[in-house]
């Protein structure tokens, strides 16, 4: 609201005023075209003859200091403003202005993507990771390609991992079209493909390669990456995210974005991996997107060959999904935009063999609570679409950064509410929380943890015991408070005291997979034949 204020206009003076009693009266004024000049033998600036001399202490530099000086003692007369003191050195780990961890993007609409999609061979995560020697010494199980995890998967239930385990224990008997898909939600460190490439890559050593799961249509963020597939995407997509800008009408995909094409020629391609031992083959695309009253048209090409045109137009907004099915080997399938109103989600890739899939689904920036921004019947949809064996939610990062600024309790309830939402969608489905690393802030040569982070990690595990999923405490097998300067001293940790190396990703990825096979042989030894 904009306030206004009236004041009322001083009254004219009749008169000029009487000058005071210790000032003489003013000089006369020059005659047009003539210069004043100052009173013989005075400078230009000098008092009249008739002023008293001047008191230095009532002089306005004087009285400058003054006020400074009562400016700076003013925050010592009153606690709440310790943080002005300026005599006093603040606390450590204290700033002079406490700033909130900046919200992503309210506002609902899109953003052009002007950035290619392209290989970005510096975030590939090699097939075999090279440990730093201090890391082997730091935690020997970390090393071991086979062994025992330091932290077991926690299941109250008993029963939270079943669902995947029977579809593994199928996809071990070489039944015929059986998959074990794992869907894996998480943040930065899942849109980079960290942790996610290296527990895809041991499930399918060992279960078989079912193909590389879903991807998005193009880069939503620079530091989105798939390992073991090609992929490459034109600019000209316009975007819609969870994290915002967000869509009005809450349609996001299993992916958390929307992509919309401005005008004809926006493409995107996938294709089989041209080298290493993961992704070189594909039996089946899937196109994952939505028909709508803009619609436009679509192109779909295999090999370099038109497969199908599709008119995106309709009178009601509904997902779609479309499927070509390719002889087993490499392939590659491209979706271009025949005009602006095409709006997509992304493509999977899977095989019609036993085996398992893993999709990474990494959005940046995104807390476990932004999934909820999915419209949910919609979002039900998708995640029925996909049928996973297991769904996978690894967050805390970027709630650790809201630090308690979002409250703890709220952090809890929303975080139940996603996943009662996910398991009512998927009643047959495991699901598993993977708890939040360390975080550290660095003072001169101090690493010191940052204390939300055990109050995460124990939201987490309580919220899996509510809801049925297991529960994986990477804090506490990281080394628990004060690990993750030890990470980083030992080549495990990132620069910024948050995110894993590469070397730390590998590490926790071969820690979910003993964890899960852990569990997995237990309950082969245990349960009846399936």
């Amino acid at each position: 609201m904009t306030s206004s204020r009236s004041t009322s206009a001083p009254e004219p003076r009749t008169s000029a005023p009487e000058p005071p009693a210790h000032e003489a009266p003013a000089h006369e004024a020059p005659a047009p075209g003539e210069r004043a000049l100052p009173p013989e033998g005075r400078g230009a600036d000098a008092a009249p003859a008739s002023s008293p001399p001047r008191n230095g202490l009532t002089s306005s530099a004087a009285r400058a200091m003054a006020t400074l000086a009562l400016l700076v003692l003013v925050p010592y007369a009153h606690p709440s403003l310790w943080r002005l003191r300026l005599l006093s050195p603040l606390p450590e780990g204290k700033g002079l202005v406490v700033v909130p961890a900046p919200a992503p993007s309210a506002s609902v609409g899109e953003t052009a993507l002007v950035m290619e999609t392209t290989e970005q061979a510096e975030l590939r995560q090699p097939e075999e990771v090279a440990l730093p020697a201090a890391a082997a010494e730091l935690m020997p199980a970390a090393v071991a390609s086979e062994g025992k995890p330091p932290r077991s998967i926690e299941d109250p239930s008993g029963k939270a991992m079943t669902p995947f385990f029977r579809a593994l224990a199928a996809v071990e008997r070489k039944a015929p079209g059986s998959i074990a898909r794992v869907t894996y939600f998480g943040d930065s460190i899942v849109a980079s493909d960290f942790v996610t490439a290296t527990l895809r890559r041991k499930l399918q050593k060992r279960f078989g390669d079912a193909g590389h799961g879903f991807m998005l249509m193009a880069n939503a963020w620079p530091g989105y990456f798939h390992n073991d597939v090609v992929r490459f995407a034109g600019p000209g997509w316009q975007v819609s995210r969870v994290v915002g800008p967000f869509a009005k009408d809450g349609l996001y995909g299993l992916g958390g974005v929307s992509f919309r094409s401005q005008g004809a020629g926006v493409f995107s391609r996938f294709g089989t991996a041209e080298s290493g031992s993961y992704g070189r083959a594909v039996s089946r695309f899937a196109v994952d997107y939505l028909k709508h009253p803009e619609g436009g048209r679509m192109e779909v090409k295999i090999d370099g060959e038109t497969r199908e045109m599709i008119d995106t137009r309709a009178d009601v907004a509904a997902s779609a999904i479309s499927t070509y099915e390719v002889p087993d080997g490499p392939h590659a399938l491209e979706v271009r935009a025949h005009g602006p109103g095409v709006r997509a989600f992304g493509v999977w890739m899977e095989r019609d063999t036993p085996g398992v899939v893993l999709d990474a689904i990494g959005i940046q920036g995104c807390r476990i609570r932004f999934l909820d921004k999915s419209d949910d019947a919609h979002f039900a949809e998708q995640l029925r679409a996909r049928s996973p064996s297991l769904t996978v939610f690894h967050y805390g990062m970027n709630e650790s950064e809201d630090g308690e600024l979002f409250p703890l309790d709220q952090v809890e309830s929303t975080m139940k509410a996603v996943l009662d939402q996910v398991r009512a969608a998927l009643p047959e489905s495991s699901c598993l929380l993977v708890g939040p690393m360390d975080r550290a802030d660095k003072k001169g040569e101090v690493y010191r943890s940052r204390p939300v982070i055990p109050k995460l990690a124990a939201i987490q595990r309580r919220v899996a015991g509510q809801v049925g999923c297991g529960y994986f405490d990477t804090f506490g097998a990281m080394g628990g408070s004060g690990s993750m300067g030890i990470w980083v001293q030992r080549g495990l940790g990132g620069a910024d005291l948050a995110h894993p190396s590469g070397a730390g990703a590998e590490v926790i990825g071969r820690w979910l997979y003993l964890a899960l096979m852990e569990a997995y042989e237990g309950w082969k030894a245990s349960a009846a034949p399936p």
